[in-house]
């Protein structure tokens, strides 16, 4: 039992060390086929600690804030915007609360015998 034990903990070391092998030869082919090193080159993402304290956000290269956000927040409850979706679901659900509503009271109506 002890070989198992010993031989199965080599067996996942070593295919631990080979996933990180992998994963370090993977990047580095990444880093090759840009064919250069760019620092200017950001992810989609980038978060950067602002002056006051606050985090900066920018997407693709835009800066997002909290400010924007609003202002299209703003700007949909304007434009009170129609959902056609969100207005049959609210009706198909006001309908079948009504019909189930009328069957339970036509039922208890026909076992109490009024």
């Amino acid at each position: 039992m002890k070989w198992f034990m010993l031989k199965s903990f080599l067996l996942v070391s070593l295919m631990f060390m080979a996933v990180l092998f992998g994963m370090q030869q993977a990047n580095e082919g990444i880093q090759n086929m840009k064919g250069y090193h760019d620092s200017n080159l950001k992810g989609a993402f980038a978060f950067q600690d602002g002056k006051d304290g606050q985090v900066q956000a920018s997407i693709l290269g835009k800066d997002i804030s909290s400010h924007d956000l609003q202002q299209k927040k703003e700007k949909l409850e304007e434009m009170k915007a129609f959902n056609f979706f969100s207005t049959v679901g609210k009706k198909l659900s006001e309908g079948i609360s009504n019909l189930s509503e009328s069957t339970i009271t036509f039922l208890t109506d026909l076992i109490n015998g009024n």
